[in-house]
């Protein structure tokens, strides 16, 4: 146990039941009270004034702030009665929430760089536990002990002697510096995305670039702290290479042709697109493919390799327009010039019609059923699909045509 941790007890024990004791815990009740209103009003204070994309970070660093602050507390009063009294317990507690604060710090730097997920959940509570671990460790005087032990295996990796407690050292400033990297693109990419004079497709290559320079950079000082010469990723880069070239090539394909369709504005965020049996909305464009948002609700990932190498139906490439096309079939005594000006009055009067282009009623042919007519309208909400469309309008076109004496013999739609 090594000289601090040892005094800290023995002031604890001296000063148990004494108005030394009571001094310092009741200085702890108020600067956790005091932390507690603090950040409290300046939550409400911020909430209420602050932009919406804001809160749920401020109320995320807020859940930091508090422990801080009470710990800024703590260690100005035990500055305060360090002249003439004990503060072992003053110490123990600003431990003890500088603990709280590294533990809530992480987690939100996690929950800030990740997607909510079960691996999430389950790396914030061994990181919980691993800092209250160290902290127990630490007050009991074990772990010098145990940073001594580790210190004393040792073994070789190649040439050089290395022992456990540097191999955790070196993973823990690898790891430390990956955060931090992740952090600040990620900061900057929130940054990039809300400008919206920039094209959203640049704006997602230009995140997607500067957080692998970032890992990059961050990678090359993390193993320069650590020892390693970063020399020998050249020989790492050759592998890589070799690897890429063989077994991988198709994932590089897909990495390439995802900034390729980012570059080129084939298609955005938020297109109408139909590829392959899949229709829907892009929702999200990623290195290695793309999210499609069905009408259905449901979502599919198309590899990007796909995009480039298979025809894909952009039907919102220059206007935000889908194109619903209902076809039937009236009886040939039926008065064909009366149903279509029908068909033209009861599209032009449906809400999500548009009026340019015009609905367009035309004959298509003649068959043995009869006259084959087609009605084609254009909507400016394809994302919203269309059958709830198509119902109204035959049923809008049933109840005029059996009120004009004009008999069906086939209905057909569909959409393009």
């Amino acid at each position: 146990m090594n000289n601090e941790i040892q005094l800290i007890w023995q002031e604890l024990q001296a000063d148990m039941a004494t108005p030394v004791a009571m001094w310092q815990l009741a200085i702890i009740v108020v600067a956790v009270i005091t932390a507690w209103l603090i950040n409290g009003a300046l939550r409400n204070y911020v909430m209420a004034t602050a932009p919406e994309h804001w809160k749920l970070a401020i109320g995320s660093i807020n859940r930091v702030l508090f422990p801080l602050s009470s710990l800024v507390f703590v260690l100005f009063s035990q500055l305060i009665l360090s002249g003439w009294q004990h503060t072992g317990l003053l110490q123990l507690a600003g431990q003890l929430l500088f603990a709280m604060a590294a533990v809530r710090l992480i987690v939100y730097l996690l929950r800030y760089l990740f997607s909510p997920s079960g691996w999430l959940k389950a790396l914030e509570s061994v990181i919980a536990w691993g800092i209250w671990g160290a902290l127990a460790l630490h007050l009991t005087g074990v772990l010098p002990q145990l940073l001594q032990g580790m210190e004393g295996m040792r073994f070789n990796i190649g040439k050089n002697p290395v022992n456990l407690l540097l191999v955790l050292q070196a993973l823990l400033t690898i790891v430390v510096t990956i955060f931090i990297a992740l952090w600040l693109s990620r900061v900057l990419e929130n940054k990039l995305m809300r400008a919206d004079q920039v094209n959203v497709n640049l704006r997602v290559v230009l995140g997607k670039i500067l957080r692998i320079v970032l890992l990059f950079i961050a990678t090359l000082i993390a193993l320069s702290a650590v020892g390693l010469d970063i020399t020998l990723l050249s020989v790492f880069g050759g592998a890589l290479g070799v690897g890429l070239g063989f077994g991988l090539q198709r994932i590089a394909s897909n990495y390439v042709s995802g900034f390729i369709i980012l570059l080129d504005k084939s298609m955005q965020i938020g297109d109408v697109i139909s590829v392959d049996k899949h229709y829907g909305v892009v929702q999200d464009l990623r290195s290695r493919y793309m999210v499609l948002g069905k009408l259905d609700g449901t979502h599919v990932i198309i590899p990007n390799e796909s995009l480039i190498t298979t025809a894909v139906v952009n039907h919102s490439l220059t206007d935000h327009k889908g194109r619903v096309q209902i076809e039937l079939a009236i009886h040939v005594d039926s008065p064909l010039e009366m149903a279509l000006q029908l068909m033209q009055e009861i599209a032009k009067q449906h809400d999500r019609v548009v009026q340019m282009p015009n609905p367009a009623a035309r004959i298509k042919g003649f068959s043995e059923h009869g006259v084959e007519l087609s009605l084609t309208v254009w909507i400016s909400d394809p994302e919203n699909g269309a059958l709830s469309l198509q119902s109204e309008l035959f049923m809008d076109i049933w109840k005029v045509f059996n009120k004009n004496k004009i008999s069906f013999v086939k209905t057909v739609a569909k959409l393009d």
